[in-house]
């Protein structure tokens, strides 16, 4: 059943470039919960010049290498050569900066959502606009390029992002998904795309420096979710699948970013709804009912896949120093002669995390290897704190990692809290949840919010993305959130946790020692 769904392309496919991996996954396009294969390829961003980047290079290596495995999976699993899907959907991390001339060169090395050096273009366009343009916003890096001089300003012909440029390059069509747009220049609610009076109001402020600088010429088209975005190209094929195996002409959603396909992943795209999404970064998305009263510098006005307003917190770090953690534990159980898997590591250490004190013993963790732009951090140093009399064992240590690993977050929510912003229920995903129960525990307690965990909370963007591609071959007469509740979600099942008081109350304490110790953190950045 499932070989004959793939060798007549009853089937959609999801491809998302996150931080760390690059992963595929193909699923019947009839019942997106039913996942036929799935490939992933390992990369990492480089610090060059004191940027993070990834190379051009490295992103169609990746893909290529990703893909690949999907359809040696297809193979194993069901026998079948994989030659063609029903729809195609690319996702990537947000934001960052892509700046092309007219022949399609890039001008610079891609600035990605990580680089914290937008301060100055950030501030005066959050005043201009009067609202939180935050420092990895395209439109930031932008303006922070045309107020430093950058000899490239005048030959920039137009700008994306990472999914976007890798939709481009696969169907010609330079587009974005109103969700990723959402992370390039501010989004009018009533018409789901880019603000024209705040266009003329950039136009304005770069009349000077850049003249001739027409930021609307720039930007990509704006899509939203089950809008027709291109075909498969017989140069994408190929580049995609150097075989010849895969054939041209296979329609394209919207490319979106990672926060969009976390919504879609969770079910979290109606109001009252939001979701968190942990991996190289940590952010918490939530569907707003109503504008916010003011904006605040932690929080970040985006949209859904289907151009409904989100208020986003974004925080550059996430479970990658927890990661650092368990690779030094899984060393010395190699060095031990009882060598544990990466997996079987993780889960024991968040086990023993579930016996620490609710307090994490009086330890503190700072997990920022790169800037924080919610506490006013330019830079990070990953730092393990604690006093004579804090209580240093193994499960107050790991609880304090992922206590740490939630705290900027927690501070940005706790901004919507005092907003009045309502949510019903917090859906969370990425790797750290599989672990059943335990950073879902810890994070309840960080928002004070009951958090669900559902069967999806490994499978994250790819997946999300896939069931994009899947909405569009079923998008006529059904919106976005009616299409997940009917079609995908349906019998979907979920594990709630509410907060626990004690939880609450130790993660509080704990959030308290952490904000008073930013000073030990900032020192560190200035000392070395």
């Amino acid at each position: 059943m499932s070989a004959d769904v793939i060798t007549t392309g009853r089937t959609a496919l999801g491809i998302e470039l996150g931080s760390t991996r690059i992963k595929a996954c193909l699923v019947d396009a009839d019942d997106p919960t039913e996942v036929l294969a799935v490939g992933s390829h390992a990369w990492e961003n480089r610090f060059v010049e004191r940027t993070w980047t990834y190379a051009l290079d490295d992103v169609w290596d990746g893909v290529r290498s990703a893909y690949a495995d999907l359809v040696a999976d297809a193979q194993r699993r069901h026998g079948v050569a994989l030659e063609t899907v029903g729809a195609i959907g690319v996702s990537a991390m947000m934001h960052g900066y892509l700046a092309f001339d007219g022949e399609g060169e890039l001008l610079t090395p891609f600035r990605t959502w990580r680089n914290t050096t937008t301060g100055p273009a950030a501030e005066a366009l959050s005043t201009a606009f009067d609202q939180n343009i935050p420092l990895r916003w395209s439109v930031a890096h932008l303006f922070q390029a045309v107020l430093d001089g950058e000899p490239h300003v005048p030959e920039i012909r137009f700008l994306t992002t990472l999914a976007g440029y890798v939709h481009e390059q696969l169907t010609g069509q330079r587009v974005v998904g109103v969700g990723d747009a959402s992370g390039m220049f501010p989004i009018d609610p009533a018409t789901r795309d880019y603000d024209l009076g705040l266009i003329e109001t950039f136009d304005r402020m770069v009349a000077e420096a850049a003249p001739g600088l027409r930021i609307a010429a720039l930007l990509p088209r704006v899509l939203k979710a089950g809008e027709p975005a291109g075909a498969l190209t017989e140069e994408g094929a190929a580049r995609l699948d150097p075989t010849g195996r895969l054939r041209p002409g296979i329609p394209f959603c919207p490319p979106e970013g990672d926060a969009g396909t976390g919504m879609v992943a969770t079910n979290a795209v109606a109001p009252r709804t939001g979701n968190v999404s942990a991996g190289t970064s940590i952010f918490a998305m939530v569907v707003l009912e109503g504008a916010l009263a003011a904006a605040h510098h932690e929080i970040d006005i985006v949209t859904t896949p289907a151009g409904d307003p989100v208020a986003m917190v974004h925080c550059n770090n996430g479970a990658s120093e927890l990661a650092e953690w368990a690779g030094m534990f899984g060393d010395f159980t190699e060095r031990a002669g009882s060598p544990l898997s990466s997996d079987e590591v993780f889960e024991v250490l968040l086990r023993a995390a579930e016996q620490g004190d609710p307090d994490a013993g009086g330890l503190i963790a700072f997990n920022q290897l790169s800037g924080e732009p919610i506490v006013g951090l330019e830079e990070g140093r990953p730092l393990f704190v604690r006093t004579p009399d804090s209580r240093f064992t193994l499960p107050n240590a790991i609880r304090a990692q992922l206590y740490g690993m939630f705290a900027t977050l927690a501070l940005g929510m706790r901004v919507l809290s005092d907003e009045g912003v309502a949510i019903d229920r917090m859906f969370a995903h990425g790797g750290v949840f599989r672990t059943a129960g335990v950073a879902q525990r810890f994070l309840a307690a960080a928002i004070g919010t009951p958090v669900a965990v559902g069967d999806t909370a490994g499978e994250g963007g790819p997946w999300g993305m896939a069931v994009l591609a899947a909405h569009l071959l079923h998008a006529e007469g059904s919106t976005l959130s009616d299409y997940l509740d009917r079609h995908v979600f349906a019998d979907a099942k979920a594990v709630t946790v509410d907060p626990q008081p004690d939880d609450v109350a130790g993660f509080a304490r704990f959030l308290g020692r952490y904000e008073a110790a930013l000073a030990v953190e900032r020192a560190a950045v200035a000392a070395l």
